[in-house]
């Protein structure tokens, strides 16, 4: 791709980003979250005073990645300024108020002046990216300016432009990064090829995260109370063709407790998922009559997440999990979350871009299904037989206790290359 046709790419993605907010909430959300940033930002950062660290993630999977590195810097150098940037609402609309960072916002979109005004206001020290989104002008300008750029939890593809004869573009954007933390040997090897040498492999830092979580469990006694000692399916991160997959089973097995924390909790939504499950109540109204539905001659089993951000510790309370995503296009969500707490994961059957699920299948801590058929199949056995959950949860829990360390090796490269120092 050259500059010209990625500049065109711009100006095409932000005309169909305006047509869609005509109808789409959430490019509604892009473009207001958007709206006079340059004022907004040079109002909230003022004169320069201290060192100043950006991290930029595409969403809320991503920010979680780079949370561990985060807070590091937090606690380590409490006098920087932190500044952390998202590109899609999903991760924006949920951490706008995350305390550990001085400022969060939208990351305007890419072009020339724009970057050039965004670096100049925030004046960064030091910038990490997570994973992936690679923005050509960001990323020029601050080599130019010879800002050094970290990408942590790099996970690349022989699919992607950097490695095809049309990339020079892409590599271009690559050299712009003073050093990749890459997840795999795969991945290191991919950027090899392409002569970029800077690069590790550290692993996944969300291993760091979830563990970081499951080791802070605080207790949640409204679920306890639902649970009352029955066995539990927590689904998380469900979109509409994974409650699809599991209302049959969660109708046929009232004893079975199902907590379900959907991926979008609009009203409609909501109102569908009450239309799916038989016996059901939001977790809002649980949270006012939860007593007087306990005693009722058939209380409910299905208990509806209509908020956002309890779903980490809710896995601790399940005896197996289905994470949602892995039936439709988008792909699977965060399998980790639940496999800390050592219980075993079920999820549908689009994972291949995933390659911790590939792993934990290898592992035999999860399992793939391709219907409602082979799930209640899955969910049967792993409810019932006890010489099978046992070896699945343990397998969960070991698969993530060592594989963590990530944040460590990016800390280390960090204070061994003064890149933290005033």
């Amino acid at each position: 791709m050259s500059l010209l046709l990625y500049n065109i790419f711009l100006i095409l993605y932000r005309l169909g980003i305006g047509i869609a907010a005509n109808f789409n909430e959430k490019a509604r959300l892009w473009l207001r979250g958007r709206k006079d940033w340059k004022d907004r930002l040079t109002a909230a950062l003022g004169e320069k005073k201290a060192p100043v660290v950006w991290m930029h993630c595409a969403s809320l999977g991503e920010f979680e990645q780079g949370r561990p590195v985060l807070e590091y810097i937090r606690k380590t150098k409490p006098g920087y300024t932190l500044v952390v940037t998202f590109f899609s609402p999903s991760g924006y609309e949920v951490r706008k108020n995350y305390t550990g960072a001085d400022h969060i916002c939208y990351l305007p979109l890419d072009g020339y002046r724009v970057a050039k005004d965004f670096i100049g206001i925030v004046q960064p020290d030091l910038v990490i990216w997570v994973r992936y989104e690679f923005w050509y002008h960001f990323l020029h300008q601050l080599m130019k300016k010879e800002v050094p750029v970290l990408l942590v939890s790099g996970l690349f593809r022989s699919s992607q432009p950097f490695f095809r004869w049309y990339g020079k573009l892409h590599r271009h954007m690559l050299s712009c990064f003073r050093h990749i933390f890459v997840q795999d040997e795969d991945s290191k090897d991919l950027l090899n090829s392409v002569g970029f040498s800077r690069v590790s492999v550290s692993g996944d830092t969300r291993y760091d995260r979830v563990s970081a979580i499951a080791e802070n469990f605080q207790p949640l006694p409204l679920i306890e109370a639902f649970v009352n000692g029955s066995k539990t399916v927590v689904a998380g991160s469900t979109w509409p063709e994974d409650e699809e997959e599991l209302d049959h089973f969660a109708n046929s097995e009232p004893q079975v407790r199902f907590i379900i924390a959907p991926h979008e909790i609009g009203e409609t939504h909501l109102k569908e998922m009450e239309k799916l499950f038989n016996n059901t109540v939001r977790y809002g109204e649980w949270e006012k009559r939860w007593k007087e539905l306990q005693a009722t001659a058939n209380p409910p089993n299905v208990l509806i997440i209509d908020n956002i951000g309890m779903l980490s510790r809710l896995y601790h309370y399940a005896t197996v999990a289905y994470v949602g995503g892995g039936f439709g296009e988008d792909g699977l969500h965060n399998i980790l979350e639940a496999a800390v707490y050592g219980v075993p994961v079920i999820h549908g059957p689009v994972y291949d871009r995933f390659p911790e699920a590939i792993a934990m299948l290898d592992a035999g801590a999860s399992f793939a299904v391709n219907n409602a058929l082979e799930l209640e199949s899955t969910l049967r056995r792993m409810l019932e037989e006890n010489a099978a959950y046992h070896e699945a949860s343990a397998a969960a829990e070991t698969f993530v206790r060592t594989r963590k360390g990530a944040t460590n090796t990016i800390i280390n490269y960090l204070e061994e290359n003064r890149l933290l120092t005033n």
